[in-house]
């Protein structure tokens, strides 16, 4: 049995369709489904079982030997977060109680570490596992700060020789983007905010650059397809000689104005840009850059290309966002 929490938010429920169209199983979910649409996030695929996240720790303890991994995708992700009560039981403890359980049964462990924890960084995003490298970094909210207290952690535990699952996996993801992030509002990436805009061939308004030699929408991140995100992280199920804390994303920044642009080639249409100042809250902590450092991925083994903005964008909305039903 494979577990996934978090199965019914983004990336969770890409890796519930993976899993599933791989033939691997039988999966078991855990999530807050609430009243919303999440649960058609993962209504095409077989799943084995639900359980509430709390009961998730007895779940997996009458399983045993039973569990072949635990993807640890849930948490909350909102970057919005005020309510730290909050971030501390289901962001940190949730997922320090589960590594712990994970290195006494031995079972493989995967968990969304998130880039939030290298707050306004635009270079040297590198992940060093190391404490003192992690003591380093500063998150500029709840959210990343939640995450990045988890790797550490985590990661003094590995330093100081402590036991671990047999395999683990801290995932620091970039800005992903991909079908099924419709349950997350404000929270969605800019491609599915601008999607209808761009069809209907509104003005896009994009933020003006207010830093020297820097066009506007030239603005720059790491962005990446969430099927290169959970293809990696099943390359690692797959070599479970694979442990440590992984940057996850292209390799390479691109500008908003790319990734908009690259909505309306894919759907073979005209685009105009409005460019608008930026708040005068915004401008003294706005990150310019953002890329991930992806070579201690690629000297763990993995080789795989990753879509490029104008391959990823184009999957996503001729597959998905420009069809009736957007689920993956």
């Amino acid at each position: 049995m494979i577990i996934v929490t978090g199965a019914g938010g983004f990336i969770g429920s890409n890796m519930v369709a993976d899993f599933g169209e791989a033939g691997l199983g039988p999966i078991a979910v855990s999530d807050y489904w609430g009243t919303g649409d999440k649960w058609k996030n993962v209504a095409r695929h077989y799943v084995s079982d639900f359980v509430h996240p709390g009961e998730l720790l007895d779940f997996v303890r009458a399983r045993g030997d039973r569990i072949r991994a635990i993807v640890h995708m849930g948490a909350i992700s909102a970057t919005t977060e005020r309510d730290v009560d909050k971030l501390i039981s289901r962001n940190i403890h949730a997922t320090v109680d589960l590594w712990d359980h994970c290195a006494a049964a031995g079972i493989p462990f995967l968990y969304a570490s998130s880039a939030a924890t290298y707050g306004a960084l635009e270079e040297c995003l590198v992940d060093d596992q190391s404490p003192t490298a992690l003591a380093r970094l500063r998150p500029l909210n709840g959210y990343g700060w939640s995450k990045h207290a988890t790797d550490r952690i985590l990661m003094q535990r590995v330093a100081e020789g402590h036991p671990t699952p047999p395999q683990w996996c801290g995932l620091k993801f970039f800005n992903v983007y991909g079908p099924n992030e419709y349950h997350k509002g404000d929270m969605q990436s800019v491609v599915s905010k601008f999607f209808a805009d761009v069809r209907d061939q509104k003005p896009i308004k994009l933020f003006q650059s207010h830093r020297p030699g820097i066009e506007h929408g030239a603005q720059a991140r790491d962005f990446v397809y969430v099927k290169d995100c959970t293809a990696a992280m099943m390359w690692m199920l797959d070599n479970p000689q694979v442990s440590g804390l992984f940057n996850i994303g292209s390799g390479r920044a691109r500008s908003f104005r790319d990734l908009i642009t690259a909505i309306a080639t894919a759907l073979d249409l005209p685009i105009e840009f409005d460019f608008v100042p930026m708040p005068e809250h915004l401008r003294g902590r706005y990150q310019y850059f953002t890329e991930a450092e992806i070579g201690k991925l690629r000297a763990a083994g993995y080789d795989a290309p990753f879509h490029s903005v104008e391959a990823g964008v184009a999957d996503y909305v001729l597959r998905y966002l420009a069809t009736e039903d957007p689920y993956r």
